[in-house]
């Protein structure tokens, strides 16, 4: 089957043409296109991992847009299985309660609200939820669960006409999907027609800062159109008669960005974090080319001596498996030369996940009792942002003799 695949020649951001290739991953598929094992033998398609800079605003994004349909109707990511993230929305709802004093029965609409993980926060604490979500077996399942869901993609039409029905949203939320949407300009039209005058759009994604930083390549996939920065995102809001009023710094995904908007000339003061992050993405040289010819050179080293390691292990006969099939795994992977070659087997948590086989490489994902049934001498932590879990979680396997790799951020060995 081809899939649909386009490339587009202006910003995302302010629609400028001044955009430069600073850094080119090994081609993927689709991070999240997982297979039966019926279809082992099909080969997948992989599109180009180019990562562009604007000269014009600096923002950084992928040109390359792989038809949204293929990417999420089908989605097998959920928030609830793990239990990092559920406590990490809990808190977060918990915040927004009580920074901006929403009042009880107050209307919090989630674009790409999954599988209704921090919607059923805010309903815990009174609030009236609707979640918007383009994934129909989650979105149904969310319903079934008492979180009511539009299974859709969220277009200023679909807001006007959930503003009419149900009013205006005190609260628009939008977790990591903020950098998924080629048309941000609509997204952010159908924040506004959907918002109260003093409401607030509260979105998270992965911070670029922490990308590059951390040298976090892997979070760079065809979902995540935008690699986002404080600086070209306050030039967009304005530009589109919001807001960007504060931002703050949270440990999610290996470090993102939460964002607070509201309409141009709201109720909430700028309270100085947005001048701080602009100043510290300008020492960091983010809006320059150079900076990310550096990090490319940095992803090399970083590759090489994961190729060292596990090429060491299999001359020596040890055995390797992999722990968390997330999305950024399938660039990790690939960009490493880490395939079935090198990784007998995947375990992950998600049941939807379980049993089918790894985008491209295809590989079998087992539930975590494969770990105790087939005992690898090592296993290579793919989902490296929840390493710190998974290995207290699994600490018997690491009595038993079993060694745990983390790739990311350094290459470590416990």
């Amino acid at each position: 089957m081809t899939v649909p695949c386009r490339r587009r020649d202006t910003c995302r951001l302010c629609g400028g043409s001044d955009l430069v290739a600073v850094l080119s991953l090994e081609p993927t598929p689709p991070a999240n296109a997982f297979v039966a094992p019926e279809d082992a033998g099909a080969e997948q398609q992989r599109f180009p991992l180019d990562v562009h800079l604007c000269r014009g605003c600096s923002h950084l994004q992928l040109l390359d847009v792989v038809d949204p349909g293929v990417l999420f109707e089908d989605y097998v990511y959920v928030s609830g299985t793990s239990p990092v993230f559920v406590k990490h929305f809990d808190d977060y709802a918990e915040a927004l309660c009580g920074r901006f004093r929403v009042p009880p029965g107050g209307l919090v609409v989630d674009i790409g609200s999954n599988d209704g993980t921090l919607l059923a926060a805010f309903k815990e604490r009174g609030m009236t939820v609707l979640g918007v979500d383009p994934a129909r077996h989650i979105a149904t399942a969310a319903s079934a669960r008492g979180i009511e869901t539009v299974c859709g993609f969220f277009t200023p039409e679909l807001a006007r006409s959930l503003a009419a029905e149900r009013g205006a949203a005190a609260v628009v939320t939008a977790n990591n999907v903020f950098a998924h949407a080629d048309d941000l300009a609509g997204m952010v039209e159908g924040v506004r027609a959907l918002l109260a005058p003093d409401g607030v759009f509260v979105f998270e994604v992965s911070y670029l800062v922490d990308v590059y930083q951390g040298t976090l390549f892997d979070t760079i996939y065809h979902e995540h159109l935008d690699y986002h920065s404080v600086k070209p995102l306050r030039a967009f809001f304005t530009g589109h008669g919001m807001e960007l009023f504060a931002a703050r710094r949270v440990a999610t995904h290996g470090g993102s960005l939460r964002g607070f908007v509201q309409p141009l000339g709201g109720r909430w003061p700028e309270d100085g974090s947005i001048d701080e992050l602009v100043a510290l993405e300008e020492r960091l040289g983010l809006d320059r080319a150079e900076t990310f010819h550096a990090f490319g050179r940095r992803i090399q080293a970083l590759g090489k001596a994961l190729k060292d390691k596990v090429s060491a292990i299999r001359s020596e006969g040890g055995t390797i498996a992999g722990f968390g099939a997330p999305a950024k795994a399938t660039t990790l992977m690939y960009q490493f030369g880490i395939g079935p070659e090198t990784i007998d087997f995947i375990v992950d948590d998600s049941p939807l996940k379980q049993g089918l086989l790894t985008p491209g490489h295809h590989i079998e994902v087992l539930p975590a009792e494969a770990l105790y049934e087939r005992r690898p001498d090592y296993l290579i932590v793919l989902a490296w942002n929840f390493a710190g879990p998974i290995m207290d979680k699994h600490a018997s396997y690491q009595r038993q003799g079993g060694r745990f790799i983390v790739p990311l951020p350094q290459l470590e060995i416990h």
